[in-house]
C-alpha cells in the first residue's frame, strides 16, 4: 500500500496520524474518511485505500489510542484527572473523526467504518448534519456486552456482571490481558477467527496489528474501551443520521449477528442496502477486499 500523502494533525493535545491516497487530477470533490475497528489502525484499509484513491479523495485515520495516534492513558469515570489522560468513549472518537473532517478535508465525505468505528462513523455523521453524504457500516459493532443490551431474564449474567465490571478496572487485570493477546501467534489465531475463509492472513497484516501494540502507552486505549458498559449502540444512532446507510456484511462473521443486521434493515428506513458477502467474515474490506471495494463504489454512485 502506498500513500500519496501522510500527515500528523493536531486535535487538541494530541497528535492524529493520518494519510490520503487520492489522484490530483480529478476533478470529481467526492471525499471518503476510512475509520479502523478495535486494535485495528489506517493500515487495516491496505487493500481500499489505493483503490479508491483512484477515483476519489481518500483519507484514513488513525484513531486516538491506536496505530500511530498518541496514546493518552485511560480516565474511568470514577478516577481523579491525571495529567495526559482521557475517557475513552465513542462521544471522543466521533468527536475526532467530525473535527478532522472539518479542518482537513473541509468537504462533505463519506465516511467507512468497520466493527466500533462503525458506531464511531454513525455518532460522526450526527455531528456532521449534511457534511456527511453517506456511511458505510462494515460488520458494525452491535455491542452485545452493553448494559443496555442485557436481559433482566439473564441472572447468572446479571450476578456476575459487577464482578466482570470491578475486575477490567484494574490496570493489573487489563494489562495482563492485553500483554497476552499482543502477540504475534495470538493475534494470527483470533485472525483465523476472524476470517474463516482464511484469505490475506499473512505476515503483513499480523504486523499491522502487532507492531502499534508494542508502543509504550498501548495498554490504554485496551483498558479504556473494555471498560465502556454504557455508551452508543448503532441502533440509538440510525433515526439521528440524515445520510443515507449502507451495511455490508461477513456471512460468517464469528462476533457481529448477520440475523441482527437484517433486522436493522427492515428497522431503519435510512439504511438502503444490506449487502453481504459469503463465507467472509468480521473484516471483509481485508478478506475479501475486491467485492466489497465493488459494493462500496456501488452505493456511492447511488447516493453522490
Amino acid at each position: 500500500m502506498s500513500f500519496n500523502n501522510t500527515g500528523t494533525w493536531k486535535w487538541k493535545d494530541w497528535n492524529i496520524s493520518w494519510s490520503s491516497s487520492k489522484t490530483s487530477n480529478f476533478e470529481n470533490n467526492i471525499n471518503i474518511l476510512l475509520v479502523h475497528g478495535f486494535g485495528a489502525s489506517k493500515r487495516h484499509w491496505r487493500h481500499n485505500q489505493d483503490f479508491f484513491g483512484k477515483v476519489f479523495n481518500c483519507y484514513s485515520i488513525d484513531l486516538l489510542g491506536f496505530g500511530e495516534s498518541s496514546q493518552p492513558s485511560a480516565l474511568l469515570n470514577y478516577e481523579p484527572y491525571r495529567e495526559n489522560s482521557i475517557k475513552y468513549s465513542f462521544d471522543l472518537w466521533s468527536n475526532q473523526i467530525s473535527s478532522f473532517c472539518s479542518d482537513v478535508i473541509k468537504s462533505p465525505v463519506y465516511l467507512i467504518g468497520n466493527s466500533i468505528g462503525g458506531v464511531i462513523s454513525l455518532k460522526a455523521a450526527e455531528i456532521l448534519k449534511d457534511n456527511c453524504k453517506g456511511v458505510i457500516l462494515i460488520d458494525c459493532a452491535q455491542r452485545t456486552m452493553d448494559d443496555k443490551r442485557l436481559k433482566k431474564s439473564d441472572i447468572l449474567m446479571n450476578f456476575l456482571r459487577p464482578i466482570l465490571k470491578t475486575f477490567v478496572r484494574q490496570r493489573i487485570i487489563s494489562n495482563t490481558l492485553f500483554t497476552r493477546a499482543a502477540n504475534p501467534k495470538v493475534i494470527k489465531k483470533i485472525l483465523e477467527q476472524a476470517y474463516p475463509s482464511g484469505k490475506n492472513i499473512d505476515k503483513e497484516l499480523i504486523e499491522i496489528l502487532y507492531q502499534p501494540s508494542q508502543r509504550k502507552n498501548s495498554k490504554e486505549a485496551f483498558r479504556g474501551f473494555i471498560n465502556l458498559f454504557d455508551d452508543y449502540l448503532a441502533t440509538d444512532l440510525f433515526d439521528k443520521v440524515n445520510a443515507p446507510i449502507q451495511l455490508i456484511w461477513g456471512e460468517k462473521d464469528p462476533w457481529e449477528s448477520l440475523s441482527e443486521a437484517r433486522e436493522w434493515k427492515k428497522q431503519f428506513s435510512n439504511i438502503k442496502r444490506l449487502d453481504i458477502i459469503d463465507g467472509a467474515g468480521h473484516c471483509p474490506h481485508d478478506e475479501e477486499p475486491e467485492k466489497t471495494n465493488k459494493l462500496i463504489n456501488e452505493f456511492i454512485q447511488e447516493t453522490k
